[in-house]
This record gives C-alpha cells, sequence and structure tokens, in this order.
C-alpha cells in the first residue's frame, strides 16, 4: 500500500447539535448524567462509523469533549486546582463543569478556569493551573474508554491526546517557577497513559503537539526531545505519531523530525514549502502524515494538483510512509454539506465541509493507491467547480474595485487627536467618572428564539416579529435605566450572532443552516462564507439603534462587528488576499458608521475580539497583518466626527505583545475580558502607557455564577492600580447573550453597586 487514509478529529457537536441540546438540558436539570453520556456516545459512535464506511486507515478516539480537550487533559492527569477539591465528596461531572463554568461545588461558590483562543482560531480553550511541586495522577481513563467504545461496535480507532509539552506550556503557572519543571513527574504519567491504551488494544496513538507550531526558545526544543525519548522508552510497542497544525514549523523542523517517533504531521495547507524539506530530512524509519485538505476553510480540494504533488511524495517516501489527512482536525468545519439542499447549485459545488473532507481523503488516497482513473470521475468533477469559482461573475463587482480604488490613507484617520475628541464627548455625553455599560447583547430568551425561529420559517409576518422585537428593547431599556447603567444597549434581539447577522446583510456572503461550528462548550457558531466582493447594500442596524434611543435619555451604542472580526469568524474568499476582503468589509462598516452618526447615535462600538487570533503564529509575519488589519479597524470607524464615541471590544486573548497596535486603532474606548485573569491581561498596560479609556471587565459572563459587589469592587479597585481613573470604564467581560435574565438582573445590578461605591470613595465628578 502506498498511502494510508488518516483523520486528526472531528466535530463533537453531532449533525443538529445533539450535544449542544444534551449539556443544557443536563445544566438545567432535564436530564440526567446518564443521558448526557448516552447522547455523547451515539454521537461519537456515529462518527467512527462514518469514517469506516468510507475505508479509513486511522480514524481518531478520544478527541470528542463534553466541554473542551484541554481541560480533559488536565482532568486526566490530576491537574484539579484545590479550589475545586472539595471536602466532602463531589461527582466528576460537577467538577467537571465547575471548572469550565463557575458555580456552586460542594456547598461553595467556585470560579471557572481561565478562557483563551486556542492559537489562531476561534475556539475557545481552558486554560490548566499549574503550581510549582505539582502532583500529577492518572485520574481518568477517557482516551481508553473511548478507544474500548469504539472496538464494541467493530471500529478500529487511534486515540488522540494532548502531548506534554504543549499542555506545559498552555497552562497557567501559579506562583514562582516554571511549567517545564514539571515535565519529567508529567511524563510518569503519560507513559502510564500510554501503557493503558495498549494494553486496551491500540496499536498507534496520536499525540497533538502545536507548540511545534510556534516560535520556541531552545530549551523548548530540548524538552520535546527529552519528553518523547522518555516516552519512548516507558512504550516500545506502541507506535507514536506527532501531530502539529495551524502553521509550518519552521525553525522546529529538525527536532519534529527527529523525535524517537513513528509518524509526524506536517499542516501541508498553512505551509506547503515545509513538505519538501520534511521529505528530504526525514529518516528512513519517519512516516510523514500530511494535511492536503483545509480543516479550516470550507473550499472544495482541488484534487488534480493535490493529487499530483503527492504523487511525487509518494515516489520519494516509498511505501507505507505516508498518510493523508486534513491539516487539523476537523473541529473547526461545519458537518455535513449534506444538510444545506438549499445552497444554491453553483456554490454548493465550490464547498466542501467535514465530511466532504473525509470523502475527499478516501479519494485522494484511493488515487494513490489505486491509480488516476479509479478517480477520474472525482478528478473531473472538482477540476469543473475550480474552473466555475474562477470565472463565476457572482464573485468579482466591480464596483467594489472601484471603491477600493477610492482609498487614501486620510480616511484611516480622526479629524482630531483623542485629547480634543475627549472634551468633546464628555461635553455631549456628560458620563460620571467610571461610567457604567455592557458590551451589547442582552439574554436571547426562549421567547426571542422561538419569535425569531418563525419569523424565518415563514410562520409569523414582519410587523409582528418586529413588534415582538420593539416590546424586548423596551423592556431592555426600562431595565437598563432602572439598574443604573449609563451608556445602555439594545441588546440584539434581531440577531443570532455578531458576526452572521452581518453576513445576512452583505453582498458577497453566503449564510448557510446547518454550518455550526463549535467556539466552546454547548456554544456554537455558524461562520458566514465569504464567497465574493463583498459589499453593503443599505443600512443594517441604524432602525433598531434609533429606536431605541427613542425610549431613552441615555446614550445607546450602536452595535458593529469590526472588519477583522467579520473576517476572522468567517470562512473566507482564498482566490485574493485577505487584507483586500478585510478592506471592503471595512468600507460597508463604515458607512454604517456615518449612517449612525447622520441618525443621532452619540456612541458606536466597533467590535474587534478576533484581532489576536488573526495573528500569524510566527513573529516574523505579524508585521504585515498587524499593519493591514489597524488599517481596516481605522478605515472603518475613523470617519466619525469628534464628539462621537467610538468604541471597541476584545475578549479572551493575550495583549502583550500587540499593545502598541490595539492603542494604534485609536479607539475611544476599549473594553476587554479581565475577570477570569483577575486583571492580570492588564500587565500589558503597565510597561505601556494606553492613552486612551480602558473598560476591563469586573465579572465574567460565561459562568452562571453572580458576582457579588464586594468581589468587584476588588476587581475595580486593581484596575484602578493601572488605569487612571479617569479614563476608567465599568463593564461585564462580554455580550450577556447567553446567560439568562436570573443572572444578568443582579450581576449588573451588583456591578452598577460596585462603580457607586468606588465612586463615592472619590468623590463623585464628571469626566
Amino acid at each position: 500500500m502506498v498511502a494510508l487514509a488518516t483523520n486528526l478529529g472531528f466535530p463533537r457537536i453531532g449533525p443538529h447539535r445533539e450535544l449542544k441540546s444534551s449539556l443544557e438540558a443536563y445544566w438545567a436539570g432535564k436530564a440526567s448524567a446518564n443521558d448526557l453520556r448516552a447522547a455523547a456516545a451515539e454521537v461519537r459512535a456515529e462518527v467512527w462509523r462514518a469514517h469506516a464506511r468510507l475505508g479509513f486507515d486511522h480514524i481518531p478516539s478520544g478527541d470528542f469533549s463534553l466541554y473542551d480537550h484541554v481541560l480533559d487533559m488536565a482532568v486526566l492527569v490530576g491537574a484539579i486546582p484545590e479550589r475545586y477539591q472539595a471536602a466532602g465528596p463531589v461527582d466528576a461531572l460537577d467538577r467537571y463543569f465547575a471548572m469550565a463554568r463557575g458555580g456552586t461545588l460542594g456547598g461553595k461558590s467556585v470560579t471557572a478556569l481561565e478562557m483563551t483562543k486556542w492559537f489562531n482560531t476561534n475556539y475557545h480553550y481552558l486554560v490548566p493551573e499549574l503550581t510549582s511541586g505539582q502532583r500529577f495522577a492518572l485520574a481518568a481513563a477517557k482516551p481508553v474508554d473511548e478507544f474500548r467504545q469504539a472496538a464494541a461496535i467493530g471500529v478500529a480507532t487511534r486515540p488522540v491526546i494532548l502531548g506534554p509539552v504543549s499542555f506545559l506550556l498552555l497552562s497557567k503557572h501559579v506562583g514562582k517557577g516554571s511549567n517545564l519543571e514539571l515535565l519529567p513527574a508529567l511524563c510518569e504519567v503519560y507513559a502510564e497513559l500510554l501503557a493503558a491504551i495498549a494494553e486496551a488494544g491500540a496499536s498507534w496513538v496520536q499525540i497533538d503537539e502545536p507548540l511545534l507550531s510556534l516560535d520556541l526558545e531552545a530549551e523548548h526544543r530540548r524538552a520535546f526531545s527529552w519528553a518523547y525519548g522518555a516516552l519512548r522508552e516507558a512504550s516500545p510497542g506502541l507506535r507514536l505519531l506527532v501531530a502539529t497544525y495551524f502553521a509550518g514549523l519552521a525553525d522546529n523542523l529538525p527536532t519534529a523530525l527527529h523525535l524517537p517517533i513513528d509518524a509526524l504531521h506536517l499542516d501541508a495547507v498553512a505551509d506547503p514549502d515545509q513538505v519538501d524539506v520534511a521529505v528530504a530530512q526525514a529518516p528512513g524509519t519517519l512516516a510523514l502524515s500530511l494535511g492536503v485538505v483545509d480543516g479550516r476553510n470550507v473550499w472544495r480540494t482541488d484534487l488534480e494538483a493535490t493529487l499530483r504533488r503527492l504523487e511525487v511524495v509518494s515516489r520519494s517516501l516509498g511505501p507505507d510512509r505516508l498518510m493523508i489527512g486534513p491539516s487539523c482536525s476537523l473541529l473547526h468545519l461545519p458537518l455535513d454539506l449534506d444538510l444545506e439542499p438549499s445552497v444554491e447549485a453553483e456554490l454548493r459545488s465550490w464547498l466542501a465541509f467535514a465530511m466532504q473532507r473525509l470523502v475527499e481523503i478516501a479519494t485522494l488516497t484511493r488515487g494513490l493507491n489505486d491509480g488516476r482513473e479509479a478517480i477520474a470521475d472525482d478528478l473531473a468533477e472538482a477540476g469543473a467547480a475550480v474552473t466555475s469559482r474562477a470565472a463565476s461573475p457572482r464573485a468579482h463587482d466591480p464596483s467594489v474595485s472601484r471603491r477600493l480604488a477610492q482609498h487614501t490613507p486620510a480616511l484611516e484617520e480622526r479629524s482630531s487627536p483623542y485629547s480634543i475628541r475627549r472634551r468633546a464627548q464628555a461635553a455631549r455625553l456628560g458620563l460620571p467618572l467610571l461610567p457604567t455599560t455592557t458590551i451589547g447583547s442582552l439574554p436571547q430568551t426562549p421567547e426571542i428564539r422561538a419569535l425569531r425561529a418563525r419569523q424565518r420559517r415563514g410562520q409569523t409576518d414582519t410587523n409582528t416579529y418586529e413588534d415582538g422585537l420593539r416590546a424586548y428593547i423596551d423592556q431592555a431599556v426600562a431595565f437598563q435605566e432602572d439598574v443604573g447603567l449609563d451608556v445602555l444597549v439594545h441588546g440584539e434581539p434581531e440577531r443570532t450572532d455578531m458576526v452572521e447577522y452581518f453576513g445576512e446583510m452583505l453582498n458577497g456572503c453566503l449564510v448557510t443552516k446547518y454550518g455550526w461550528v463549535q467556539s466552546y462548550g454547548s456554544r456554537c457558531v455558524k461562520p458566514p462564507i465569504i464567497f465574493g466582493d463583498v459589499s453593503r447594500p443599505g443600512p443594517m442596524t441604524v432602525d433598531w439603534a434609533v429606536y431605541t434611543q427613542s425610549r431613552t435619555e441615555r446614550p445607546v451604542k450602536g452595535m458593529l462587528t469590526g472588519p477583522v472580526t467579520i473576517l476572522e469568524w468567517s470562512f473566507v474568499r482564498n482566490d485574493q488576499p485577505r487584507e483586500v476582503t478585510a478592506r471592503q468589509i471595512a468600507f460597508a462598516i463604515r458607512d454604517e458608521v456615518a449612517d449612525l452618526e447622520a441618525a443621532g447615535i452619540k456612541v458606536i462600538q466597533v467590535d474587534e475580539p478576533a484581532l489576536r487570533e488573526g495573528l500569524p503564529l510566527h513573529a516574523v509575519q505579524r508585521k504585515d497583518y498587524l499593519a493591514w488589519a489597524v488599517a481596516a479597524f481605522k478605515l472603518a470607524s475613523c470617519g466619525a466626527r469628534d464628539e462621537t464615541q467610538v468604541h471597541t471590544h476584545m475578549c479572551y486573548a493575550e495583549f502583550n505583545d500587540i499593545i502598541e497596535s490595539i492603542a494604534a486603532f485609536d479607539a475611544d474606548v476599549i473594553s476587554l475580558e479581565a475577570s477570569r485573569s483577575r486583571m492580570e491581561i492588564l500587565s500589558a498596560f503597565t510597561d505601556f502607557e494606553y492613552p486612551n479609556e480602558v473598560g476591563p471587565g469586573i465579572f465574567d459572563i460565561h459562568s452562571p455564577r453572580v458576582p457579588e459587589t464586594g468581589e468587584m469592587v476588588e476587581l475595580l479597585t486593581a484596575a484602578m492600580e493601572v488605569i487612571p481613573v479617569g479614563r476608567l470604564w465599568v463593564n461585564p467581560d462580554c455580550g450577556l447573550k447567553t446567560r439568562r435574565w436570573e443572572e444578568v438582573r443582579p450581576a449588573l445590578a451588583n456591578m452598577v453597586a460596585a462603580a457607586r461605591e468606588v465612586r463615592g470613595r472619590l468623590g463623585d465628578r464628571l469626566l
């Protein structure tokens, strides 16, 4: 056999988000733990059967998670912080979800682990907490259990685990010392785990080490070599595949190629050039797994070009040393294009979701093993789709090209510097010291979701639908006024998602019906597909902002999503540079800003939570990205007049190394997630004097627990040590869409009380 068909991982949510439904039913007390486990087992089983039907040689197991795979690994190796170690007996599932979401455990209130983005994706992982002298122990058997579940239905799988070095370096160290000091102790537990996997009957194990795709120091490379030497010695009968993804390995490639392992997976989509180097330098005993179909985007693979490349590689490597797979886990894709029969035929022919990626991998493997004639029809069909997409007029709009040609650097600058704008905005808005606001969205109630669903199905006429939204807004405004917020929002009841909503409004975008992708836990998003030139056919948010402002004397924020976030949280066309698409979106948002301003909206928020995740993993590529990303935001927002206050929001990321670029946004106010880290994220503002206003979040919106006023006073006081009080805002970490009103009402009341308590200490004065 020339090549093997393989996969690294698959979406966990089920074709109709069965995992989401089961999780939320369990959290609401409407389903038992056994119900949840049974639903999860069925989702896993169907995924394994799908791989087996297509003839895959290496099928992943253990990649499934009830919430997050990094959290799974922390629990597996016993890295459970002390606050989750209740005095009495605690159910393991309750502890697991307390670590993920916070809440009550063993009768005491506990905060969740910190959350941040998984490399340069929109997936969020829970950050393990480790301490000096951390003790590890094999505390669970998840990879073994799922391997055995697959075997019980007749499917042989390859267990997947997160590697020890990546686990340590992705974790937070509490106290003194370095996480790498813990490597010997952790590898002892990994050796025990590998022995259990081998004893269960597995012949291969996949060990994900995505840290190899980052810029590493020499000590990190030595850690990889040492760790795999130890694991190889401890598991001589088990074949090890180390998987890397999201970028090329660059200077880490020699280290990876010479680890004592049996196979190495490379992302040949993110960095095709590394393949030739790897083929030339790989030891004769090392197999290469090549990720040649895109696990991050939805465009159909050019099978002819890919097969041609693989034929060259296979001749160089020889038999039994080549595996064909996706660039990374297919977790980041919608599940199945077959669920989208309403997508127009030509557009549909250009696309491939996770299930179609499996078909492409199986087809390429068959072409290598059985010859081109065995897949002649597949090659012809894929080639026709590639040709159709390149020539289609729906992808190219001359009016958008003309608009881009009008771009000048002057469009990326506000009329006056912040110091002048600040005075104009203070006079117009009249806000108190420590002004309070929210990030934008308010709870999406079952009633609002049902109303929107009926409208989409044509079961509710437009007037009834809009009357329902206005009633929600009226109640939201009344609540915000009663609780004492200073800058209000309309709550976004008309929006399913902050990017999907704009994808539905913009030309050049397709929004699917079932194209869900997991963001974290039960949270799923439906990324738009940007297939052509982007433009705005008309106002997108103005009517709702104007209606809300008519219901209150307090300022109401116009809520927009920024061009970089729309780009990053969509499946973006790959036939032109990303910065060109970002500029197209920026012009559309710029027009919306102008319309909001003309309609009398005094505060406009242009959210860019995805700035960090667009950052290339290698430092050498970052300068160019940050230059065009900042330019896109400024193009979108800088048309605003001095007296219009421009906000932006960023969340769940590290900002220290990009703080200068964030400052270059020149937004009047930036809000960001800060509560889970207890303001540690503000260390970026210690060494860099941020010139404008900042709203560090003082309560965690991803947890059902309601923080007390005193807790928020402590966080606000900590923020005041870094941010001058005259430039400090008070707000939650992020939007409140996923929370219930029963949680939001007391939490916001406590937040306003915290701001008032601190104002009282300082003396109430205007900015």
